[in-house]
Parts: structure tokens; sequence; C-alpha cells
């Protein structure tokens, strides 16, 4: 199969859909890489590094669009690739449709058969596609707070730790999951004092198990999230349904009524965002303020530590773009029920259900048994 890698064009997008060794593992199998010129350099890996792997090096997108049966990238395509894709190639990547409607329609135009990163699932029902970045963007989440928190950047000039004889700042975190354990982590690191929210009790045992009981655990009722939200200094919105859109579990009202200089860290905002006044930024411009609140919403965090996130990526995406190579993509959706789970749009349709409810479409049902 000849697989294709394009430069990201999405604002400040500097990760890379495959790294040199991944290339040198696919060249390894038998299968033909092409990588556009300059893809590999916002981690530092040059097109000499990719020709050592084996990879051809394409000047310019329009050419890999069009020779590659396969495309492997990070972001969902911007609007100019998406014109690029045709009838029957494979894009895998990351796509977060459930809020995006106009894109999941452009996909669906181009015929192109779309896998998204974020619903491939995992015998035990986790997201291994999507844990990768759920770990850098949980991690990154705190860090973003303390900059939100700091004066010049509008915030109330609050350092998280404290210091003697001063208090630490109250971080909320709503969702316990992988964005939401690994937030905590560094939070408690920076010796802040940490409240995580979450509706699974199991989950909630499980963490403070995990941090011995120094970080407080509430089951998330809208009483519970109202209570902590309106006097935390830092809130930040951990919350994922696999595929749907956020529910927005802070209402404007909500967020008034906090104090001036407290911040919202939004990394749910690929899907929409789970603050109700959140709205995506990029990292050329990651904060505004309104209400008095710095909301910090950046759509792809990962994307500002490349190298530390493209690694990790491919260490998860790797053995998946391996299988759909070596057996073609039908068969590979055959073979695989959680790959299958990542698919979105196939030949103009679009194949998961709670993707398509979220857009309001309908869902169509693919035998790839037949298929095959």
């Amino acid at each position: 199969m000849r697989i294709g890698v394009p430069t990201e064009i999405k604002s400040n997008e500097y990760r890379v859909g495959l790294t040199p060794s991944s290339v040198a593992e696919l060249c390894k199998h038998g299968h033909s890489v092409a990588v556009q010129a300059g893809a590999g350099a916002g981690i530092h890996a040059s097109d000499e590094s990719y020709r050592k792997a084996g990879a051809t090096i394409e000047p310019a997108a329009e050419g890999l669009f069009d020779s590659c049966d396969l495309l492997v990238k990070v972001k969902e395509p911007q609007p100019l690739e998406c014109l690029r894709l045709h009838q029957g190639q494979i894009l895998f990547t990351y796509l977060h449709l459930a809020a995006k409607q106009e894109l999941a329609l452009d996909l669906m135009r181009s015929g192109a058969t779309a896998i998204a990163y974020e619903t491939v699932s995992a015998d035990d029902g986790s997201l291994p596609l999507l844990a990768p970045m759920s770990e850098v963007a949980g991690r990154l989440s705190v860090q973003a707070g303390a900059y939100a928190l700091q004066r010049e950047h509008g915030g109330a000039g609050i350092l998280l730790g404290g210091v003697a004889g001063v208090p630490a700042a109250r971080v909320v975190i709503i969702g316990g999951g992988v964005v939401g354990t690994n937030a905590s982590q560094i939070a408690l690191g920076m010796r802040a004092n940490v409240t995580v929210l979450d509706r699974s009790l199991t989950r909630l045992r499980e963490l403070d198990a995990l941090f011995d009981g120094r970080v407080q655990t509430v089951y998330a009722t809208g009483e519970a999230i109202k209570q902590h939200v309106r006097t935390a200094d830092l809130v930040i919105g951990a919350v994922l349904v696999p595929g749907a859109a956020a529910p927005k579990l802070v209402s404007e009202e909500l967020v008034r009524s906090m104090h001036p200089g407290a911040a919202l860290v939004d990394v749910a905002i690929d899907q929409g965002g789970c603050f109700a006044t959140s709205r995506a930024t990029t990292h050329a411009d990651p904060t505004y303020i309104f209400h008095e609140v710095v909301h910090y919403c950046v759509a792809n965090m990962p994307g500002a530590v490349p190298h530390t996130s493209t690694h990790a990526l491919n260490n998860a995406t790797l053995p998946y773009v391996l299988e759909i190579a070596e057996k073609g993509v039908v068969r590979a959706l055959t073979d695989n029920p959680h790959l299958r789970n990542g698919l979105n749009i196939y030949d103009g349709q679009m194949t998961h259900q709670i993707v398509a409810d979220a857009l309001g479409l309908e869902s169509s049902v693919i035998d790839f048994s037949r298929a095959a």
C-alpha cells in the first residue's frame, strides 16, 4: 500500500502523522511511504531522516493526496485538504466530528473512508488512540492553568502551590478519566489543593486509592459542580463522551459567579467544550477573558509539545496503520471490531451512530463481511 504523510496545516500544529522510525517499520513490511517536504520539521525530523527511513519526499501536498491510498495525519483535514480527498482513499487521523458538521459533510462528499483515532476502542472499553493525547493534554492543562492565573494574563495572580503561610490554589477537575488523572498528578506535584468530580463511584474510589487520599473526590451532581466551581481558582474540564459532543456542565451563570481572575481550561474543546462560555482558541492566541474569568480553550493542546506528542501517538497508532496497510481497509475493518468502531465515514455514508446522533444525521451500517 502507498501511505502518505502530509504536512499539518491547522494553525500552530507541529505534530506529524508518522515518525521516521514508524516509516522504517512500514517500509520493512514492503509498503511505500511518501512524506511531504517539511512535514517533520515541527519535531526536528528532517526530510533526510525520512529518506534514510525509506520514504520518498513529495514536494507538495497535491501530489501526495493524488497518489496515496492511505493518508496518516494528526488533526482533522482542513477545507483545502477535504477538496483533495477522493473516492476510495483512506484517511486515518483525529476527526472529532461531533462538533464539526461541515467537516463531516465535506468528508461524506469526498467519498473517502475516514477512520477516527478517537473512536477506535479496546477490549476493556478504553480508547487506546485517544489515551496518549489525553495524557499529554491532562498534564498540559495544569501548566496552561498556571499560566492563565498569572496577573499579566488576566488571572488573579495566584501561585498554584502557594507558599508557607499562603494557601495553595483550589484546582477543580471535572472528569476523572485519563485527562483528569494526569491533570491531578501534575496539580498535586505543584502542591495545589485538588478536587476531582466524576459520576463513577468506581473511578472515584480508584482515584482515592491512587493518590492515597491526597485528592478530594466528589460525586458530580449538578449541585456539587456548582459548589466547587464557584470557589475554584482553576477549573479543568476533562469530560468525554466517546464520539459525542461534550456536555455543557458549567453554565454561563456559574461562570459569572466565579471570582474575578479565576481560570477555566477546557480540554474537551475538540468535542465542543464542556463550559457554556467556551470557544476554540489557538496556541497563537490561547486565552480570552469573559465575565472576568480567563478561558484557555486551545483545540489542539498537545500540539504545543509536538515531539512528545508525536512519538506518544505513533506508539499507539502504528499497529493499526500496519494492519490497514497489510490487509487493506475492508479486511482490516472486518477482522478488527475495535478498528471498525473508529470508522466514521465510508463511501459517502456516516457510519458511527453516536457521531451521527450528535450531528442530526442518519447512520448507515456497513456489512464488511460481504465486501471482504
